[in-house]
């Protein structure tokens, strides 16, 4: 009988332990979180998912006082002061020096920098990455998101709400970037965004080295990306999310445009 009673004692604590771990300080159940582990042809990611139709996907530069985040816990401190939960940021794109965006920058429907079509710089080895071909656009608007190359973007005027330039294009209308190289020796940590057939947008960091063929075939063969764009590699990328332990930070002093995932506003 005794053993019949501290076998029920232990089932009930742990119903309650779990409850708990799934509610948010308010009591109110804690939102799934976004970003998973996934392995593909023996390298590791992390693949943040993201409903554009219902979540608040916010693109962050400058702060209030006009200065450049630089770091993932000041984009997470400006939304907590708003009542909100910061639930995933991810490096947005390459930067200057400055923290400047590489290429077009559009925040919450003001465009901060134009689209940049200016010319490979002149230099010895191999050509910068934001200018290997097709440079791409990622980009929501009221039809929802877009992953395009772009030559394409320019060709028409949108109304945009969110925007960043950044390149190469990964996957194009289903076929991976033919410049990329199987078994290139160029290999390095990198990020990027993909399309998926089901308007899904899969924000990926590779946790290991990877070269861009494989982290092209990852986001087409294994995430059914038909559209996906690199946003950076090396000490340009990071993540923040607090559900995996995630807070890096920027070898290069900090990081310049910032895509982040906001909760609903907390009671």
């Amino acid at each position: 009988m005794l053993r019949t009673m501290f076998a029920f004692a232990l089932f009930l604590a742990g119903a309650f332990a779990a409850r708990a771990e799934t509610s948010d300080a308010g009591g109110a159940p804690a939102p799934a979180d976004p970003c998973t582990r996934q392995s593909f042809e023996g390298a590791a990611y992390i693949v943040c998912d993201v409903d554009p139709a219902k979540a608040d996907l916010r693109l962050f530069w400058k702060d209030a006082g006009g200065k450049p985040y630089r770091r993932f816990s000041g984009v997470a401190d400006t939304v907590s002061s708003e009542g909100h939960r910061l639930l995933f940021a991810m490096n947005a794109g390459m930067y200057r020096e400055d923290f400047t965006p590489m290429g077009l920058y559009v925040e919450d429907g003001r465009e901060l920098i134009p689209a940049n079509t200016e010319a490979p710089p002149k230099v010895s080895g191999p050509v910068p990455n934001f200018y290997k071909t097709p440079n791409g656009i990622f980009f929501l608007d009221e039809a929802g998101p877009h992953i395009i190359p772009t030559e394409d973007f320019l060709k028409q005027e949108r109304k945009v709400r969110l925007a960043t330039q950044s390149g190469p294009m990964l996957v194009i209308a289903g076929k991976i970037n033919p410049i990329f190289i199987p078994g290139s020796s160029d290999r390095t940590r990198r990020n990027g965004v993909g399309l998926s057939a089901d308007g899904t947008l899969r924000f990926v960091i590779s946790e290991g080295d990877v070269n861009f063929h494989d982290f092209a075939s990852f986001f087409r063969d294994e995430l059914k990306c038909p559209d996906a764009l690199f946003l950076d590699g090396g000490n340009g990328t990071g993540l923040y999310n607090p559900a995996l332990g995630r807070n890096d930070t920027s070898w290069h002093g900090g990081y310049g445009p910032i895509l982040g995932l906001v909760g609903e506003k907390q009671g």
